[in-house]
């Protein structure tokens, strides 16, 4: 049996409403990194730098850096409660599923802190 404790919100609803929202943040984040592309014929190492060190344009990459995070939580716990099963894994399906996505909790948290640092850092 699978238990909300996993997950990464109180329901499945949460779950599948913290998906599309975050998939939206970051469509509307990809959109603006590509219009900017588009819209600059010169761009240099100094027009982007000077594009990313405004505070609006941190403050969008940290709400985008905090979406992936949650919509890849979301994502590899449904797939990983969906595949490691005790059908699929035998009998440390539990296990196994408990070790997959502890390693991708870890993973996660780290990309993110990582990508925090060289976003806000010197």
């Amino acid at each position: 049996m699978v238990t909300s404790i996993t997950s990464y919100g109180r329901s499945g609803t949460a779950d599948w409403l913290m998906q599309r929202v975050s998939a939206v943040i970051l469509l509307a984040y990809f959109l603006c990194i590509g219009g900017f592309l588009v819209t600059t014929p010169d761009l240099s190492f100094d027009v982007w730098s000077s594009y990313f060190n405004t505070r609006a344009m941190r403050i969008f990459s940290l709400l985008a850096i905090i979406s992936i995070a949650a919509h890849a939580w979301i994502g590899i716990w449904g797939v990983s409660t969906d595949y490691l099963t005790t059908r699929m894994a035998g009998a440390n399906g539990d296990t196994l599923r408990w070790i997959f996505q502890a390693a991708c909790a870890v993973l996660i948290f780290v990309y993110f802190v990582w990508t925090i640092e060289i976003l806000w850092g010197v």
